[in-house]
């Protein structure tokens, strides 16, 4: 392989130039599409240019040349069939993800309504919402009957949408479990618990 000299006045790059139109007709060929043939054939003439002191001097720099183009062009084909078509954003939209500040600030809002609640209250939710208890195993553990459990969960629930200024129809963003499980069941919740 002969290294190309920069200062050589048969610099092989000058002869890239002869060789443009019957490369985009070979583009053109491929993709049977006009923009797509021109970028195909930048591409390829980047390559070649970058690549340069790969070309033997003295060899066909138009079959050099296809061949870029050629491979460029099949590189592409492959990458574009592992690529999804998202003309309206829909698919992109389902991959996005919420930012971590925004579960860690509604989590710092549901904590400090939390500790506003009867202490009764912090208790029924913690046992039945975090805990994982039954009705009858949190009434048991607190020494009361199951409606009071019930009542209590129920009203810390209502309690915490008032306290957060929740309305009916929003929904509350929050990352931890134990928090999705303590208000999981009176307000619409929305999480991406682990």
């Amino acid at each position: 392989m002969t290294k190309v000299d920069p200062d050589d006045t048969s610099n092989p790059r000058d002869e890239i130039v002869t060789h443009l139109p019957a490369m985009r007709a070979f583009a053109l060929s491929l993709t049977r599409n006009g923009s797509q043939a021109d970028d195909l054939v930048q591409d390829a003439i980047v390559k070649a240019w970058k690549n340069i002191e790969s070309f033997q001097v003295g060899t066909n720099m138009r079959a050099w040349l296809f061949t870029i183009l050629r491979n460029t062009f099949y590189s592409d084909r492959r990458k574009h069939k592992r690529e999804v078509q998202d003309t309206d954003g829909a698919f992109a939209a389902t991959l996005s993800e919420k930012p971590d500040h925004d579960g860690r600030l509604a989590m710092a809002d549901f904590e400090t309504a939390f500790v506003q609640l009867k202490p009764e209250q912090r208790e029924a939710l913690v046992l039945v919402g975090a805990s994982g208890f039954s009705y009858e195993e949190a009434a048991e553990t607190c020494g009361v009957a199951v409606g009071t459990i019930k009542s209590r969960v129920n009203r810390a629930r209502q309690r915490l949408a008032e306290l957060m200024e929740l309305r009916d129809d929003e929904a509350l963003e929050l990352t931890d479990q134990e928090t999705l499980a303590v208000v999981t069941a009176g307000l619409p919740v929305r999480g991406t618990a682990a």
